[in-house]
């Protein structure tokens, strides 16, 4: 099985043709050897989602999201070249509605979307980025002994490693030494960042980039998409990439496919 995971920034954006060579994420869809593709930040409610991936769903995909209970935010869904057996949200009073998780049973593995919120450091924002933190590890915890899989965008850079101007952001929501600690404590559990065990000990590979001044064309990215996977899942995996667009005018996402094959 192979997985990938995209934060598309906006799905109805992500699907439009913008040029005569950047066709958008259908393409994609249509040419990935991928069996799953977790879907973040799609901001759309169910009618909107089907019909930008109307053509994928003709093309025999399978969809399951969960909207956002707030219009034009979050949202996040998968799509299954194989069945979908059950979808789950996140059982929690207060992020249920949120459409920040959502997981499938497909194909015998346990898949979910994930998309944590961004945070701010010292502010509500990073409370509620903590609190979600919380309640994910609790469901983690759950699946102990599952082959499952949690892919999305977590939005926090684990390492040095994993963000090209780490010295910078120290104290900026993404890169504080509490959310890496956590994210460090959730590894020690069991759960495996895939990735990183496939690509050992070198920068990157960077999933996001700012549109902002020349961050793409210099590889100044952040590398805050995982797979975080179970032990049993995490040992069948051969190889990981992220799909980085060639240019900056190819890029339908200011995120790149992290795609993984499991064996």
């Amino acid at each position: 099985m192979t997985v990938s995971t995209i934060n598309v920034n906006g799905i109805r954006a992500a699907v439009k043709q913008r040029s005569t060579e950047n066709l958008g994420l259908l393409p994609w869809l249509k040419e990935t050897e991928a069996d799953v593709v977790c879907l973040q930040e799609t901001r759309a409610d169910d009618e909107q989602l089907n019909d930008a991936l109307a053509p994928a769903l003709a093309d025999g995909w399978n969809l399951a999201s969960a909207v956002p209970h707030v219009k034009g935010r979050n949202g996040v869904a998968v799509l299954s070249r194989h069945p979908i057996e059950e979808a789950r949200l996140l059982v929690s009073d207060e992020f249920e509605a949120h459409g920040r998780y959502l997981e499938v049973d497909t194909a015998g593995v346990t898949v979910a979307s994930v998309y944590v919120p961004t945070g701010e450091a010292e502010t509500d924002r990073q409370l509620e980025k903590e609190r979600f933190m919380a309640t994910i590890a609790a469901r983690m915890a759950e699946l102990h002994g599952r082959d499952a899989v949690l892919c999305g965008d977590w939005n926090i850079a684990h390492t040095e490693n994993d963000i090209k101007n780490w010295k910078g952001n120290v104290k900026k929501a993404g890169f504080l030494p509490s959310e890496r600690a956590w994210l460090s404590e959730l590894l020690g559990t069991g759960w495996v960042d895939v990735v990183r065990v496939l690509h050992p000990d070198v920068a990157g590979p960077y999933s996001w980039w700012s549109w902002r001044g020349k961050a793409f064309d210099n590889d100044a990215g952040w590398r805050i998409d995982y797979h975080l996977a179970s032990p049993t899942l995490a040992v069948r995996a051969t190889s990981a990439r992220v799909d980085r667009a060639e240019l900056y005018a190819l890029r339908w996402s200011d995120h790149s496919p992290v795609t993984v094959s499991y064996g």
